[in-house]
C-alpha cells in the first residue's frame, strides 16, 4: 500500500514539472468583421415631376328658383322634392278664374265688331237702295207741285188777292222740300257708293285691338301655369296649395340632372398647364374620372385669389356624382430644382432635425483588404437636405457628388470609418 502511494507521488510530480503546452488560437477571419452592403451610384438630375392638387366643389350647370311672373292664388302643385321632370313640364297652377272671365267678354266683344266689318264691306241691301230711290221722288214731286204752287201764290199776291204773309209761307214750303230732297238724293248716293275705306280701316283697327286683349289674357293664363325650363330634379318644395304668392316668389328649386361641373381654384402659375378642351383627372371621393376643361374665369377669386377653372363632367355621371361633392383636380408640375435621387432606406437621421446618408470612402489599394477579390471601403457621412419627398424615394442636395455610391440599406448597423463590402451597385 505504501508503494503505491510512492509511486503515485512519483508520478504527480513528474505530471507536475512536465511544460505545459498552451493551445494555438485559431486565426481570427477579417472577412467576418466587414459587413456587405447594397449600395447605388447617384446621378444629378435638374429638376423633377411633382402631382399637386386643387380642391373645389360639383356643382350642377344650372340650377333655379321658379316661381310666377304674376301675383295669384297657387291652386296645385304637381311635383315634389325628389322627383325628376323633363323641360316644358307644368309644374304649379295658378287661379284663372278671372282670366277666363274677361277671355270670353273679350270675344263676345270681337264678335259683335267683326260682324259689323262684315255688313260694311257687304255694302247696302237693294231694297235700302229701293227705299231710298222712293223716297227721293216723293220728294221731288213734292218739290214741283210746292214750286207750282209758289208761282200761283205769286200771281195772287201781285193782284192783292192774298197777303203777304201767305206768299211767304209758300216760298218757305219749297225751301223745305228742296233740302228734304237733297238730304235723300245724298243718302241715296252713299248707300249706292258703300261705306268709305276709312270706316272699314277704323273697323279692323278695332278688331285688331281686341286681339291684343285677348292674346294679353291668354299669356296671363299660359303665365299661370309653371313649367320647367330644363330637365332637372326638384330639389325642394317651398310652397303649399292655397298660398297667395307675389310675382316672383320661389315655389320650386330645380338642380339639372345631366350637365355637372367642377369649379376648381387654380394658381395663376398653374394656370398655363391647363389648355381649354383638355381632359383632366378628377378625384371625386375614392375615384378618378376624366373631365373637360370648358373655360377659365378671366378673373381672379377676391378670396382665393385664385382663377376658377370650369371642367365639365360626362353626362353619364349624373347619378354617380352629386352636386356638393368635393373635386380634387391633379396636376403634374416640372420644378427646376437640381439635386439626387435616394431610396428613403438610405437616409440617416442626424441633429436637429438634419439628414444624412453613407456613402462608400475612397482607399488605398495598396492597403485595402481584399475580400473576395472585391476590396473593403471605409464608410464616409454625407450631410444632405431633402428638397422632395415622394413615396419610397426622396430628392436630396448636401455634399454627395455625381457617382458616389451611397449605401441604400441597413444603416443602422453603420458608423463612419466601418469597412463595408459593396454586394451590389446600381444606378436609382
Amino acid at each position: 500500500m505504501t508503494t503505491l502511494l510512492i509511486l503515485g507521488s512519483l508520478m504527480f510530480l513528474k505530471e507536475r514539472d512536465r511544460p505545459t503546452i498552451k493551445p494555438k488560437p485559431a486565426k481570427v477571419s477579417q472577412e467576418a468583421n466587414i459587413l456587405a452592403v447594397k449600395t447605388i451610384a447617384v446621378e444629378g438630375v435638374n429638376s423633377y415631376g411633382e402631382s399637386r392638387f386643387y380642391t373645389g366643389t360639383i356643382a350642377a350647370r344650372r340650377t333655379s328658383e321658379l316661381g310666377f311672373e304674376q301675383p295669384g292664388q297657387l291652386i296645385r302643385i304637381l311635383v315634389d322634392e325628389g322627383d325628376r321632370v323633363s323641360a316644358g313640364s307644368p309644374l304649379a297652377y295658378l287661379d284663372s278664374q278671372n282670366l277666363e272671365i274677361s277671355r270670353r267678354e273679350l270675344l263676345a266683344q270681337k264678335a259683335q265688331a267683326v260682324a259689323k266689318l262684315q255688313e260694311m264691306q257687304a255694302g247696302s241691301r237693294a231694297e235700302t237702295i229701293a227705299s231710298a230711290r222712293a223716297s227721293v221722288r216723293d220728294l221731288s214731286e213734292q218739290l214741283e207741285l210746292a214750286r207750282q204752287k209758289s208761282q200761283r201764290r205769286k200771281a195772287l199776291y201781285a193782284q192783292g188777292a192774298i197777303s203777304r204773309e201767305q206768299f211767304d209761307q209758300t216760298k218757305s214750303d219749297r225751301a223745305v222740300l228742296q233740302a228734304r230732297l237733297d238730304k235723300a238724293k245724298s243718302e241715296l248716293d252713299e248707300l249706292l257708293a258703300g261705306v268709305r275705306s276709312e270706316q272699314i280701316e277704323a273697323q279692323k283697327s278695332l278688331i285688331e285691338q281686341y286681339d291684343a286683349k285677348i292674346a294679353t289674357i291668354q299669356l296671363q293664363l299660359k303665365k299661370n301655369i309653371l313649367k320647367a325650363p330644363f330637365s332637372a330634379t326638384i330639389s325642394r318644395r317651398l310652397l303649399d296649395e292655397g298660398t297667395v304668392v307675389s310675382a316672383g316668389q320661389p315655389i320650386l328649386r330645380l338642380v339639372e340632372n345631366k350637365a355637372l361641373e367642377a369649379r376648381i381654384g387654380v394658381p395663376t402659375s398653374a394656370v398655363a398647364q391647363i389648355p381649354l378642351g383638355s381632359y383632366q383627372r378628377l378625384k371625386i371621393g375614392q375615384k378618378i374620372y376624366r373631365a373637360k376643361v370648358s373655360s377659365i374665369l378671366p378673373e381672379l377669386d377676391a378670396s382665393t385669389r385664385t382663377h376658377t377653372v370650369v371642367l365639365t363632367l360626362d353626362e353619364s355621371l349624373g347619378r354617380k356624382v352629386s352636386p356638393g361633392q368635393v373635386a380634387r383636380l391633379e396636376l403634374a408640375q416640372i420644378i427646376g430644382e437640381s439635386g439626387y435621387w435616394l431610396p428613403t432606406t438610405a437616409l440617416v437621421q442626424g441633429v436637429r432635425g438634419l439628414w444624412s446618408c453613407y456613402v462608400l470612402g475612397k482607399t488605398d489599394r495598396s492597403q485595402s483588404i481584399p475580400v473576395n477579390r472585391i476590396d473593403a471601403f471605409p464608410l464616409e457621412r454625407r450631410d444632405v437636405e431633402v428638397l422632395h419627398t415622394e413615396s419610397d424615394r426622396v430628392l436630396v442636395r448636401g455634399t454627395i457628388q455625381e457617382g458616389d455610391r451611397v449605401i441604400v440599406g441597413g444603416t443602422h448597423r453603420l458608423v463612419p470609418g466601418q469597412l463595408v463590402r459593396p454586394i451590389a451597385n446600381q444606378k436609382f
